[in-house]
């Protein structure tokens, strides 16, 4: 098959206060798997968001088989067979229509002014298709707003699929995804390669996954590309990381020096009103960081909701301090002083189209009012200090969060809780989607809030930030808890052992 090439030629592009991309040389060609690697504000998603055309106001070139082309729309991306899957999946699905709609949406779209009627069983049909090319069990006729994050992600790559595509960009795929659903989508990339001559690029931070599927890779940093170089068996993930920092990074886990008081935080025989999570007992003592750990789809987020108050109990008590808390939605965990940093930070931890400012204040607004008047000093002075201490990276705490990079928008979800002044912090999946620097940064932050003698509650489906980040974890498994294992005692093969729904007791070997 002949080889397709798309790249750009001294492409720079500027937000207000940010040059986001600098005289940016790039080349992507068909029968390759390629990764875009960088730190969150590199420039690597800005760069395919041009080829994708969500950034028309791009200067320089882009090139399609060495031929200049205006690409300053998605439809003009499309046309050239260039489709995009982004990482924040709510934003691009419609939850109120049925899995083969939102499949086929591309399709109905593009049909919308023609007048004839919709063939609905050919639109179940072409959906169900592409759904059984990718190995997905999913029942086309359900709606996806009641899907999992997981299922969400593949109906989208499921879409990207189904239309006309040379270019599938994929950012940071693997994030909402089990190690099986890893899998799969990884047979499915090498398939599409071998098959179907078009080139498939990860956006990612998953750097073990970027040595496993790809072959080659671009470093950015700062806007512009560092370097360009192919996958061997020799490229280690010290040399990736170092690239991108533009320094040695020795340890992204800085050292714990909390001191682990008594037991503050007591839940006893915890489920929630739909089963997601069964008769959950567990504690927390002051200064200790406690892991869930589980793969996806455990119960991991859907405890943390229901210890927010964001999923409804049925049974069971949660215990503060030796107070029984009635915790029946989100305000009465704020008022209870819990504080939740949800894994879906765009749709449930931050305003995205507030200001920074706005948004570091939102958790605790009455700190920053006199009668039904907020002080926009005090809330500005309040912005101020949490941006210089946590090292948020905005031209402005007048910033909108929209247009901060993913581990900037972590922080500011801290920041918030930071200023609410809480005594347990219940942190979900809190480094999905976050760079390596950035991950380093929100471990201090987690490590100086359990040194201020609070509960955390660390829950993820990294086996690797788990053993490194807490003192003790919990194994979650089909809603329910699987182990207690003091971290420091403990190995991955172990959380795996239970994390997959092992009764009897690991025995290492």
């Amino acid at each position: 098959m002949d080889k397709i090439t798309l790249g750009t030629k001294n492409v720079s592009i500027e937000f207000p206060g940010v040059k986001a991309l600098s005289n940016v040389d790039f080349e992507l060609e068909t029968g390759k798997i390629h990764a875009v690697m960088g730190a969150n504000g590199a420039g690597k998603s800005t760069l395919m968001k041009v080829l994708a055309g969500a950034n028309p106001t791009y200067t320089g070139d882009v090139l399609y088989n060495g031929k200049v082309v205006e690409i300053r729309k998605p439809a003009d991306a499309k046309a050239l067979g260039i489709q995009i899957v982004y990482q924040e999946v709510d934003m691009a699905l419609i939850p109120s229509l049925s899995v083969a709609e939102n499949v086929m949406f591309n399709h109905l779209v593009m049909n919308m002014g023609k007048k004839q009627m919709v063939n609905w069983a050919y639109i179940r049909k072409e959906a169900q298709a592409v759904l059984e090319r990718l190995n997905i069990q999913l029942d086309v006729n359900a709606l996806v707003g009641s899907l999992s994050l997981a299922q969400k992600q593949m109906v989208l790559i499921a879409r990207a699929i189904q239309s006309s595509c040379n270019f599938l960009i994929l950012d940071e795929p693997t994030a909402p995804l089990s190690d099986t659903e890893t899998t799969e989508l990884f047979r499915l990339c090498k398939h599409l390669i071998a098959t179907e001559n078009l080139s498939i690029t990860f956006i990612s931070h998953r750097i073990h996954e970027v040595l496993q599927i790809c072959d080659s890779y671009t470093v950015m940093r700062n806007g512009e590309i560092v370097d360009n170089c192919p996958i061997t068996p020799e490229t280690t993930s010290k040399e990736i990381v170092d690239k991108m920092l533009g320094r040695s990074f020795e340890s992204s886990f800085p050292a714990r020096h909390a001191t682990i008081g008594e037991k503050s935080l007591v839940v006893e025989h915890l489920t929630e009103r739909d089963h997601k999570i069964q008769d959950v007992s567990f504690y927390v003592r002051k200064g200790e960081v406690v892991g869930i750990a589980g793969l996806v789809g455990a119960g991991k987020s859907e405890l943390c909701k229901t210890l927010f108050g964001a999923l409804k109990k049925s049974s069971g008590t949660i215990t503060l301090n030796g107070k029984e808390l009635k915790i029946r939605n989100p305000s009465d965990a704020v008022r209870n002083r819990l504080a939740l940093v949800p894994e879906e930070r765009r749709k449930e931890g931050v305003l995205v189209h507030e200001t920074v400012d706005f948004n570091l204040s939102a958790a605790c607004l009455g700190k920053f009012c006199k009668l039904s008047f907020v002080n926009r000093a005090k809330t500005a002075a309040n912005a101020n200090h949490f941006v210089e201490s946590l090292g948020i990276k905005t031209p402005s705490i007048f910033q909108l969060v929209r247009n901060l990079s993913g581990g900037n928008q972590q922080k500011v979800v801290i920041g918030k809780w930071l200023s609410a002044d809480c005594d347990v912090y219940i942190f979900d999946e809190p480094t999905k989607g976050v760079d390596v620097g950035a991950k380093a940064e929100i471990f201090k932050l987690i490590n100086a809030i359990a040194e201020a003698g609070n509960c955390v509650i660390y829950a993820s489906c990294e086996n690797t930030e788990i053993l490194s980040v807490t003192d003790r974890t919990y194994v979650m498994f089909d809603g329910k808890i699987m182990a207690e294992l003091e971290t420091a005692k403990t190995s991955e093969d172990e959380i795996m052992h239970y994390a997959v729904g092992g009764t009897e007791a690991y025995v290492a070997g």
